[in-house]
């Protein structure tokens, strides 16, 4: 319970602020050129507010905000925000206000560029913000990575990647001729995926590996089980989560995994081929049933103490997910540290930040196909990357991702959003006709419409995912 409580309060307090930031973006550039704007809200309001500076009690203790022509809210449906800007059809739907004669300080009185400038705003702010985010943690807290040539045992490798020509013991190194210099899972997975060549070094010589010529899907590779590449480490159990399998099961932290049903285990890799495989006899299986999934989730496996000076063979119960609660032991890789200054930082953080917003533009071509679609999530998925536990640093970062994100989705030309309004701005400029009040209006309910599905395929991909797992 408490780690759900500390996960809700990180994306509460990251999603606060980037809404009230996103819109500020539109509220600023509408008030540097005169439009006025009508509400400013952070969360919708449809039929009840949970705070108004136009509330009695409000303007009671605060007079001057009775007259102010802005009425700053909290709404009660919390899936993002809004600014109602007088002279635009937006999500409001408020068409009354189009009927009348068009005022010199509504949004539709303006030049396309100035409304270009508006609309803009709140991604502007979201890719500013990640910017300030990340030079900022880069000055306060530096940053570590892994050397890549400091995993001197190399890698082990999953049957996709053996097939490929990867062999266990292979660490990459370039890819196209680009030195791969640091080991994160992520970006080398996908630098590997985009790439035509691998570079590996193998027994102390450099072997160039041919990718498939049809390229390999990152999406696939980052869910593969077991994974496509992991460090090559003895199966040691670092720490071992409360109430889970391997806590039932009397596992301890230190001890080393040795035989899973009769079959030695001598690396991580090793237990995810064992755990992959009973796991696809499972889904193989159309008429598989609760007892059988049970049978296929029990393992029967072998531990050896610390000290390697006591073996014990155990009884474990994977839970539904296949998982058995522990985190592993990663051997101390060299860390590498880099200090930064208020004047290295700026750059480094924009190089960061414009890396981080590259590699998710790329990433977005992986929405479109049916793997690719059941990875939408909403509030839960986004909720579950934060850390079980405060950690500032991670906060920030997370916060600066998901400002990225927000721009990215906010920018796409789907009516209802930034960019759909932009797509009609650069038709006005082009032609020199706005489209029709009737036409915004139909334009703004298919964008509604397109959101609303896209908000339901993210709920039931977090139902599937996190909620039904809690009752079978």
């Amino acid at each position: 319970m408490e780690t759900v409580l500390i996960k809700t309060l990180q994306l509460l307090c990251c999603l606060s602020l980037l809404v009230v930031l996103h819109e500020g973006g539109h509220f600023g550039f509408a008030k540097l050129f005169g439009v006025k704007v009508e509400k400013f809200f952070m969360f919708f309001d449809y039929k009840f507010k949970l705070f108004s500076t136009k509330s009695k009690w409000f303007t009671r203790l605060f007079p001057r905000f009775k007259n102010n022509e802005t009425e700053y809210g909290i709404g009660w449906i919390p899936l993002g925000g809004y600014v109602k800007i007088a002279g635009m059809i937006d999500e409001s739907m408020d068409t009354e206000q189009m009927k009348q004669p068009a005022q010199p300080d509504e949004f539709r009185s303006k030049p396309v560029w100035q409304r270009f400038f508006i609309m803009f705003g709140g991604v502007l702010m979201n890719l500013i913000t990640a910017w300030v985010i990340y030079s900022l943690v880069l000055l306060a807290w530096g940053r570590d990575y892994i050397p890549m040539t400091s995993i001197e045992k190399g890698f082990q490798y999953n049957e996709q990647a053996r097939s490929i020509g990867f062999q266990n013991g292979d660490i990459p190194i370039s890819a196209d001729g680009k030195e791969i210099a640091e080991f994160s899972l992520g970006p080398v997975i996908r630098t590997i995926s985009n790439a035509s060549t691998v570079t590996v070094l193998r027994n102390g010589e450099e072997v160039e590996l041919q990718m498939p010529e049809d390229g390999l899907s990152m999406l696939q590779m980052m869910q593969a089980q077991p994974q496509f590449l992991t460090p090559l480490a003895g199966s040691v159990i670092d720490s071992v989560a409360p109430n889970s399998a391997a806590d039932k099961a009397g596992i301890k932290a230190g001890m080393k995994l040795i035989a899973v049903n009769g079959k030695d285990i001598y690396t991580w890799g090793d237990f995810d081929n064992e755990v992959t495989l009973r796991r696809q006899d499972v889904l193989a299986s159309p008429d598989c049933t609760a007892a059988d999934s049970l049978h296929w989730r029990t393992l029967n496996v072998v531990v050896a103490s610390a000290d390697m000076s006591r073996t014990d063979t155990l009884s474990l119960q994977l839970d539904e997910q296949y998982m058995m609660g522990v985190t592993r032991h990663i051997p101390d890789y060299k860390l590498e540290h880099l200090d930064y200054n208020l004047a290295t930082c700026i750059p480094a953080g924009l190089n960061y930040g414009w890396k981080m917003l590259k590699n998710y533009v790329g990433d977005l071509k992986y929405v479109a196909s049916a793997e690719g679609a059941k990875s939408v999530g909403s509030f839960i998925t986004i909720g579950n990357i934060f850390p079980a536990t405060w950690d500032w640093q991670q906060f920030w970062m997370l916060t600066a991702l998901i400002s990225i994100v927000l721009a990215v989705m906010n920018i796409l030309p789907i009516p209802g959003l930034d960019g759909g309004h932009i797509v009609l701005l650069f038709y006005e400029g082009i032609t020199g006709h706005q489209p029709s009040d009737k036409a915004m209006e139909w334009i703004e309910r298919i964008g509604i419409f397109i959101l609303i599905a896209l908000m339901l395929l993210a709920f039931s991909n977090d139902f599937r995912n996190y909620i039904l797992p809690l009752f079978f």
